[in-house]
């Protein structure tokens, strides 16, 4: 592991509090994930299951925990299991996590070779009534792909069909979407690798350098700090290209006049960072580009500071910050002012059907953790210490201009802290440190 061991305390208590919500006479079962192949016999980077890795640290392939916290047998009550090592595995694939080591890292007593999950398993279900098993229930998620959960769960179904079957999606959305003071520590760990990357970025950009090239930075830069690299595949998108979503070629050149939109982000012990950043490639903003970049930073500010509170629904804090954009927008010249009266005053007109929608057309904060986009429960709203990202934008394709930012922050009854403050967003700062 690139990263330094993790207390198994943090792992301890995670389960306790998910245990605790599990009804009397159950069990719950969580799988590694697979590792991703490719062609012929190639394999892709493995990235664990985040609820397994919540529930255990466990950070390798044939992992599967079982939890059963009414077992007259005190030793079952937690259950890891483990692909059995060698010392040939150890010589082509390198070192898996022995019992002792799984012990260390979990703080789970009782650990198993993988080969003893069924019969094991066989005795706890007699024992037992209630089966929790695991499935991704993110509202976004539509992997077609077949998970180790996804198999286990047909099979426990078909091997035991007259127990009583549960989801422990809802009970982990809950508990996940409230970080601890360890998520925060190595959420901001992440976000230090990121400004690292992002002022080695502004200290090298100028014109005619390709947006592959700025995406090597990042990664040099990810890489040599002890992360797994980026979070998430970075964009990295000059002039119109920014003005695309979810561009993704990274294949343009950028041009002396542009502005260069980043949203990338460093992985630190599987945790994540998400930032984006706005810049002139030729380390000057224009009148026009720093009026667009103005109006978003005001925006920003005023979601962290103002509007981003403990108890506050998120698709309501949606509607507020439309608001602030869409005067933001007139102010620019962007929008007419006698139609946006009229809009304001139809209630038939959809949120998607007004005129703001051109320029700006998607979320603004979602919750970050082990996932990029993390699990909330249904009809999220902010809660103390939920990490969120908070990333307004204004998107003018007639000016070839798109402008986002974005900063991590914690959600504190005591004022919002900002997880990237330290990273250069002021337009006066950005030029000064591309010009030295």
């Amino acid at each position: 592991m690139k990263y330094p061991p993790i207390d198994p305390n943090f792992f301890v208590e995670n389960r306790a509090r998910l245990a605790a919500k599990l009804e009397a006479g159950s069990i719950a079962v969580f799988n590694s994930a697979d590792i991703p192949p490719l062609s012929a016999d190639g394999t892709s980077h493995f990235t664990q299951n985040s609820d397994l890795f919540y529930l255990t640290g466990a950070d390798q392939e044939d992992t599967v925990l079982v939890l059963c916290p009414n077992s007259k047998d005190v030793e079952n009550r937690e259950i890891l299991f483990v692909r059995e090592t060698s010392e040939r595995i150890a010589i082509w694939e390198g070192q898996k996590l022995n019992k002792e080591q799984a012990t260390a890292v979990s703080g789970i007593a009782h650990v198993e070779w993988i080969d003893q999950l069924d019969p094991i398993l066989r005795r706890l279900m007699r024992e037992n009534n209630n089966v929790y098993l695991n499935y991704n229930e993110h509202g976004r998620a539509g992997s077609p792909v077949e998970t180790a959960d996804d198999r286990f769960r047909k099979r426990c179904q078909s091997l035991y069909p007259n127990h009583h079957y549960k989801r422990s999606a809802p009970l982990l959305h809950q508990l996940r979407a409230v970080k601890s003071a360890v998520e925060i520590g190595l959420t901001q760990k992440a976000c230090d690798i990121t400004d690292a990357g992002f002022r080695r970025v502004l200290s090298w950009l100028k014109p005619g350098v390709m947006e592959y090239e700025i995406e090597a930075e990042y990664a040099h830069e990810f890489l040599r700090s002890g992360s797994n690299g980026f979070a998430y595949q970075p964009i990295i998108a000059a002039g119109a290209n920014a003005c695309v979503l979810h561009y993704l070629s990274n294949d343009h050149r950028c041009e002396d006049g542009d502005m260069l939109l980043m949203d990338v982000g460093a992985e630190f012990a599987n945790y994540n960072a998400d930032m984006t950043r706005t810049i002139p490639v030729n380390g000057r903003f224009t009148e026009r580009q720093r009026a667009v970049y103005s109006a978003v930073h005001r925006t920003l500010d005023a979601c962290i500071n103002e509007l981003i509170q403990p108890g506050v629904k998120i698709k309501h804090y949606q509607k507020q910050v439309a608001e602030i954009i869409e005067e933001e927008l007139l102010e620019l010249g962007l929008l007419d002012g006698k139609t946006v009266a009229l809009e304001k005053n139809r209630s038939d007109l959809k949120e998607e059907q007004k005129s703001y929608r051109k320029y700006f057309m998607h979320g603004v904060s979602h919750s970050l953790g082990l996932d990029v986009h993390d699990v909330t429960p249904i009809d999220p709203e902010f809660q103390e210490n939920m990490i969120v990202t908070v990333e307004p934008g204004i998107y003018i394709r007639e000016e070839n201009i798109g402008l986002r930012l974005e900063n991590n922050i914690v959600v504190k009854k005591s004022g919002n802290v900002d997880l990237m403050a330290h990273i250069p967003i002021d337009p006066d700062e950005i030029e000064d440190l591309m010009n030295l």
